[in-house]
């Protein structure tokens, strides 16, 4: 296949901003889209509406010397990263509306040759949905879904794994799994990527890595809640948790975060849903762990409360 010269970025948020930003920065042609015309036209004037140490002064950059511009709507490229949220329903259930809508505003666009890559946190198996959706949208292609290796679209997905405030560094230096829904398909992903990441790619299956993006949250999450249920237990038999924590983690393999009001955020308290609706009934230390974590804020209040009012114990 031909070499990729041009990235669309689907979705510019604290995700796909920093990632046009660095693809551009590498010598590639990015097209950057939104459907808030306020951001199109932000990034446009070579300016940023998202708080990143280091990425407005790319962004002018990049925007500066035309390798960067943002649209609307997509427009044709080489290949296509989707970066758009994966929020949770009311009642705790993944929605992965914006991708499919992000599927559908590409696939007018798809040729021959391109590349498609999911990287939204998504629930196990939405890689294969997204590619059947395009593959009845655009019926004159073949897809690695239906076609194997065959296929005129390649799709893969890949998640990021950074932290707010270290964007930027994290995207380069950290290792990235990528499962690709066919040997090519991950092969051209990992080629995409090897243009700034100097960190490990591990290639794997869609599904697996999926699953990776998920389980990396909720292990932090159930870390999370040992610590803040540990500080319950030193509360109900008035011993001193710093203590505990501080003396339990002198032992060479044990490394116990510290209590805190819970988790805040769009990540960790959002991805272990995924798993848990996902296999309900194999998940009851990750529900536990959300049910901890979620009422944790609360508990902090009712101890602020008792500490300044005592007849509230």
């Amino acid at each position: 296949m031909a070499e990729i010269k041009t990235v669309s970025v689907i979705g510019m948020g604290y995700i796909g901003l920093p990632t046009c930003a660095i693809f551009a920065s590498r010598g590639l042609n990015v097209i950057g889209v939104d459907v808030n015309g306020a951001v199109v036209e932000k990034v446009n004037r070579g300016e940023i509406h998202i708080v990143e140490p280091d990425l407005d002064g790319l962004i002018q950059k990049v925007v500066a010397n035309g390798k960067l511009m943002a649209y609307s709507t997509p427009q044709p490229a080489d290949a296509y990263i989707i970066a758009v949220p994966t929020p949770m329903t009311h009642d705790h259930k993944p929605d992965v509306t914006y991708v499919l809508a992000a599927a559908r505003s590409i696939a007018p666009v798809l040729k021959r040759g391109d590349l498609v890559v999911l990287e939204s946190t998504s629930p196990v198996g939405t890689t294969r949905i997204m590619t059947g959706l395009l593959a009845e949208l655009r019926p004159d292609l073949k897809f690695p879904v239906q076609h194997g290796e065959d296929a005129d679209v390649l799709v893969a997905y890949s998640p990021e794994r950074v932290l707010p405030g270290k964007v930027l560094t994290e995207l380069i230096n950290n290792d990235r799994s990528i499962g690709g829904l066919s040997r090519k398909s991950s092969e051209r992903t990992a080629a995409l990527y090897s243009t700034f990441v100097t960190g490990d790619l591990f290639m794997t299956t869609a599904e697996s890595a999926e699953l990776v993006k998920l389980t990396e949250n909720a292990f932090r999450d159930v870390n999370i809640a040992f610590a803040n249920e540990l500080a319950a237990v030193c509360q109900d038999l008035s011993l001193n948790v710093w203590e505990v924590i501080d003396l339990a983690n002198r032992h060479p393999r044990v490394n116990i975060l510290q209590p805190s009001p819970g988790v805040g955020g769009h990540c960790i308290a959002v991805d272990p849903y995924f798993i848990i609706d996902a296999a309900p009934n194999s998940t009851r230390l990750m529900a536990s762990a959300r049910r901890i974590n979620s009422e944790r804020p609360m508990s902090v209040v009712r101890d602020i409360e008792a500490l300044l009012d005592p007849s509230r114990k």
